[in-house]
């Protein structure tokens, strides 16, 4: 192993305090079918030294099994998890895998290249920093390099790193590498990344991963691990408007009662003054308990439980935010949507719509278009079949909290489940509020509604809504 494990070995405390102090990168590896993605997972966790002994013999017992390549042992197996993909030597699942190098902290995420599991590629992509896709430089830009490319940009990835990979098959020719390379940028015009970099690597034989390869003398650039070493992040945790969303209100006694979830944005002190969506109502922040004490201030990723200064009427679904940070509020949005199921999304066709820990009914009105991945064309359509993109208009049965997708990747992301075998069944991300729509009064009985006017008219002070008003 390496200068890491050797100083995990005899100083626990200094390497967790070291470990502590590193910035840490989320990414992606996405393409076509076959391009070497576990095996450019496998080279970069091999050639860090971050693999064990008796993980490297067990590697080399199921290379011999499964003979999925001529080589001494297969790197893509040390992802590849599942006995299916081992046979079939291709990716299914999304696998996680974590290393870490003297200036970082990485967690990977591995995604399928085929069609069919392109649905498991958009679960990966939707908590990563940076997208690497590979595409086989004997093949060029194919339709998932497309489709992945593009579902990466729809996901809020903003930083891309274009890996051509299996440049030994192409004898490292550097014309192919610059062919792929203007085809590619080409593509990318219509795409809403930041940066783009390009890399020719061999995952096989280790040119350009995290050594300089020897056989493309022609390129000038980075290896990939140092572009992975020196690129940017999204925001500090300190960063963007704090946001709260309440899974669990915590009393165990009389004496307290608390709130508990994740801070998904910004930052939170004792003291500050936050309000509860949708309520409105306004208290400060009385203290901030984890189970290792109180803290004097909560960010971004957190875990913690919040008591107030004043007893707030919250449940579970509500959000605490900044007064002077005040989100989206309305029933209905606009939404770009990848289906993942095999029945098709029907128009007025009633979902459970899961947005963060607020679960409700809606329905997609209208397909505002569909995405042709190839073309990046907008087509007409009225219904999403499996992995499709369309953007949506959808209709709640109440009012919602959320931000634009494109201003917070978590309040503004929502899952469609179907209500019969609460199978996920599509994925949505927010890009704004549509004119909140009217409830019809028929969905009450005219007993609801003479009971809620009474409500109204006696106890002002439990601001119930009024049922026949507009939005």
């Amino acid at each position: 192993m390496n200068t890491i494990s050797d100083l995990l070995s005899y100083d626990v405390e200094a390497y967790l305090k070291q470990h502590e102090n590193k910035d840490l990168l989320r990414f992606i590896t996405c393409g076509s079918v076959d391009d070497g993605k576990s095996t450019l997972i496998g080279r970069l966790l091999y050639d860090n030294q971050m693999i064990f002994e008796d993980q490297l013999s067990a590697i080399q017992k199921d290379s011999k099994k499964y003979n999925t390549t001529d080589q001494e042992f297969d790197l893509a197996l040390l992802v590849d998890g599942l006995q299916s993909e081992r046979e079939q030597g291709i990716t299914i699942d999304v696998a996680y895998r974590y290393f870490t190098t003297d200036q970082r902290k990485f967690i990977i995420a591995d995604t399928p290249g085929h069609e069919q599991y392109t649905r498991n590629m958009a679960t990966g992509a939707s908590t990563s920093d940076l997208a690497i896709i590979l595409i086989d430089a004997r093949h060029g830009v194919q339709t998932q390099t497309r489709r992945h490319s593009f579902i990466c940009s729809l996901l809020g990835i903003k930083h891309a790193i274009i890996a051509v990979n299996k440049m030994d098959t192409v004898d490292y020719s550097q014309q192919r590498y610059q062919s792929i390379k203007k085809e590619y940028r080409k593509f990318a015009k219509e795409l809403n990344f930041e940066s783009i970099q390009f890399v020719p690597v061999s995952a096989l034989h280790g040119d350009n991963v995290v050594f300089p390869s020897q056989n493309m003398s022609w390129y000038p650039g980075s290896t990939l691990m140092r572009l992975l070493n020196s690129a940017k992040t999204t925001k500090s945790k300190e960063e963007g408007e704090f946001r709260f969303p309440v899974q669990y209100v915590n009393r165990p006694n009389l004496d307290f009662r608390g709130f508990c979830g994740t801070v998904v944005s910004g930052e939170v002190r004792v003291g500050d003054r936050i309000q509860v969506l949708p309520s409105g109502k306004e208290s400060k922040v009385k203290s901030i308990v984890t189970f290792d004490g109180d803290l004097t201030s909560s960010y971004a990723g957190q875990a913690v439980t919040l008591t107030l200064e004043d007893e707030v009427d919250i449940s579970r679904g509500d959000i605490l935010v900044r007064p002077d940070q005040q989100p989206h509020y309305s029933n209905a949005v606009s939404s770009n949507v990848v289906w993942m199921n095999e029945d098709a999304l029907q128009l007025n066709r009633e979902y459970l719509i899961k947005l963060g820990t607020k679960t409700v009914t809606g329905q997609v009105s209208k397909i505002e278009h569909r995405v042709d991945v190839n073309s990046m064309q907008k087509l007409e359509a009225n219904q999403l079949n499996l992995n499709e993109i369309g953007l949506c208009h959808l209709n709640l049965n109440e009012k919602v909290v959320f931000d634009a997708y494109d201003n917070n990747r978590i309040t503004g992301a929502f899952i469609i489940i179907d209500r019969l075998t609460n199978a996920t069944v599509g994925a949505g991300m927010i890009e704004g509020a549509l004119e909140s729509k009217r409830q019809p009064s028929h969905e009450y009985s005219e007993f609801e509604l003479e009971l809620n006017q009474l409500v109204r008219k006696h106890f002002p002070h439990w601001d119930a809504k009024d049922l026949l008003s507009k939005g």
